[in-house]
């Protein structure tokens, strides 16, 4: 009998793991569940007699992958799939999958709160300032992105997006106004909101020249990767000039010298808060169990991210 494994350190939300197993039973496949576990020894022999592996911000690295000669397929419960090692996936012939626009409402409705949040003074009282009439970047504009455009426009916000692999036409369907470079959207707007993943070609590439870039009353704002910062280019940028604001769902590596040096001026929140909604936790959950019951059943491999 096919066996999945939902692994998870940071568990699911109980309906979702319920409605996960209900699924997989129903299609006739053993439903197995390993939370909350202590380390990747504890991962190692859970899945060794595992086809498929349900996971979120899990470390599924070669090691683990090694110690599962049955598996053929990995769902990360989510956009990114960097925990996942891709190349090890392909060498064993293990197919890995995201579950793409599942987290995208939850992240944007972050994005946009984190926003209100740094222009309110983190509400302690002083007057702070509107979004209404700013102009806001997207950096990437897919699912998150779209969404964050929508948002922004219900505030009365002016919103840019540059996306490479984007048609500029696709853009302007959400009365987005396309730029054809990333520079000129850094130089248009005030709030910059990134979605871009992290690989070889974004890592560090948020640096001191589209920081500076930005116009008076800048903030970036971040729900992507804090890999995707130069993390000491940012520290120049908080130095040379006061009113830039950092804000981000995940704390960058240095947190404790802009904590000690820029008060006021930055936020993050205490671990990666983009899906901890109920309703994008049973989504992601759901969207993984169906799709390994599709691979299994139907040779499906539609949203396989190491082809």
């Amino acid at each position: 009998m096919t066996k999945v494994l939902v692994a998870t350190v940071k568990p699911f939300a109980p309906a979702a793991v319920e409605g996960i197993k209900k699924n997989i039973e129903k299609a006739g496949y053993e439903f197995a569940l390993l939370e909350r576990y202590q380390g990747q020894e504890e991962l190692k022999e859970a899945v060794k007699d595992v086809d498929a592996l349900i996971v979120r911000s899990d470390k599924i690295t070669e090691e683990i992958i090694q110690a599962a000669p049955q598996l053929k397929i990995v769902v990360r419960a989510g956009a990114g799939y960097d925990n996942v090692d891709l190349k090890a996936a392909s060498a064993n012939n293990v197919v890995v999958m995201n579950t793409p626009g599942q987290n995208s409402n939850a992240v944007a409705e972050l994005a946009l709160g984190m926003m209100v949040f740094q222009a309110r003074n983190h509400f302690n009282g002083k007057a702070g300032s509107e979004l209404k009439g700013k102009s806001i970047g997207i950096h990437a504009f897919g699912h998150v992105g779209s969404l964050v455009a929508k948002i922004a426009q219900g505030f009365g916000m002016k919103v840019f997006a540059f996306d490479p692999f984007v048609k500029k036409e696709d853009i302007e369907k959400h009365n987005v106004t396309a730029v054809d470079t990333v520079e000129d959207l850094y130089s248009k707007c005030q709030y910059i909101s990134l979605h871009i993943p992290a690989n070889p070609h974004t890592i560090n590439s948020i640096n001191y020249d589209l920081m500076m870039r930005m116009p008076q009353g800048a903030t970036l704002v971040n729900t992507a990767r804090k890999e995707v910062i130069n993390e000491d280019d940012l520290i120049k940028v908080f130095e040379q000039r006061s009113d830039f604001q950092y804000i981000s769902d995940i704390a960058p590596d240095n947190k404790e010298e802009i904590a000690e040096k820029f008060s006021g001026r930055f936020f993050f929140t205490p671990k990666k808060m983009g899906a901890q909604t109920a309703e994008a936790n049973i989504n992601a959950g759901l969207a993984a169990a169906n799709q390994i019951i599709k691979f299994f059943e139907e040779g499906d491999t539609t949203f396989q991210v190491n082809k």
